[in-house]
């Protein structure tokens, strides 16, 4: 057991499915990930972490293998089957080919999304959605407006409406997407950390 993440309520299962060691290193191939007290580096990579079984039936992804490990602590009881799940780590910057990667291993998987709960996750949650769904898209903040362009067709979101649901309706994008935001952070894993604290 490793004690950081027995402090933040992580159970000895989830730590062993994510094979988290004395050392919080996650590799992504190319660079780490690294956790520990008082600092958290996320890679900035074209590759991808991956924990999980290639046939699981829902996968989930996240920026960082800790917000993956904070987001199943803190809704495991919507998941009591861990082997169902497959998990990925994009990075600090998503990368269109690991959208394409993720379509051409993972094809017809319930998905869920887990970025964070600002403007930048819903981006995220929408340039990935169609990266993985081979939706060429291009995006733009103009003031207070997001214009998202996808071939001939641009549709216009304040900042406050963006979403990823609302892409989904105004682009018709089928089977749909889920996201997974907490309820009182900005992330699953700053959730996670000031629970601990209290």
């Amino acid at each position: 057991m490793n004690p950081l993440l027995t402090g933040l309520g992580i159970s000895l299962e989830i730590q062993i499915f994510f094979g988290a060691a004395t050392e919080l290193t996650f590799s992504y191939g190319d660079q780490f990930e690294r956790y520990g007290s008082g600092y958290h580096i996320v890679p900035s990579t074209q590759n991808l972490w991956v924990a999980g079984l290639p046939n699981a039936t829902h996968l989930i992804i996240t920026y960082s293998v800790m917000e993956a490990m904070a987001f199943i602590t803190l809704n495991r009881h919507r998941f009591p089957r861990l082997e169902q799940l497959a998990f990925v780590a994009i990075g600090n910057r998503l990368h269109l080919e690991q959208g394409d990667w993720i379509r051409q291993n993972y094809p017809g998987r319930k998905v869920t999304l887990v970025f964070g709960k600002d403007m930048i996750g819903n981006i995220t949650d929408i340039k990935l959605a169609a990266a993985i769904k081979g939706i060429s898209l291009r995006i733009i903040s103009k003031d207070n407006e997001i214009h998202i362009y996808s071939d001939k067709y641009l549709q216009i979101f304040t900042q406050e409406q963006i979403s990823l649901h609302a892409f989904q309706e105004s682009f018709g994008v089928r089977p749909r997407f889920r996201t997974a935001k907490p309820a009182r952070s900005l992330t699953f894993l700053e959730q996670l950390q000031y629970d601990s604290e209290r």
